[in-house]
């Protein structure tokens, strides 16, 4: 593991125990891929909105007992993932 690698994996270890959320997978590289692909196919500060949406909708399902942690974490991104693709090929928001 690189120092970049090691320094995302310990600071979302200080966000998970901060948030109490010990134990939470949380795939880094699937969540930076999906700020890229917001940043590039819609623009720069779509990132950061997007990633803390798609969070915030997983857990969201999780809490009302819709979806365990993993489903919900992977269709969310999967629905911004899409949403993002869309807006990169000018189908939905630009």
């Amino acid at each position: 593991m690189d120092d970049r690698q090691r320094l995302l994996q310990d600071w979302t270890e200080t966000l998970l125990t901060a948030f109490e959320i010990d134990g939470t997978n949380v795939d880094i590289d699937a969540v930076l891929g999906l700020a890229g692909k917001a940043a590039h196919g819609v623009v720069r500060p779509a990132a950061p909105l997007t990633t803390f949406v798609a969070g915030y909708a997983a857990g969201l399902a999780v809490g009302s007992g819709q979806a365990d942690e993993q489903v919900a974490m992977r269709s969310a991104m999967a629905v911004a993932d899409a949403l993002c693709s869309e807006a990169a090929t000018g189908g939905a928001a630009e």
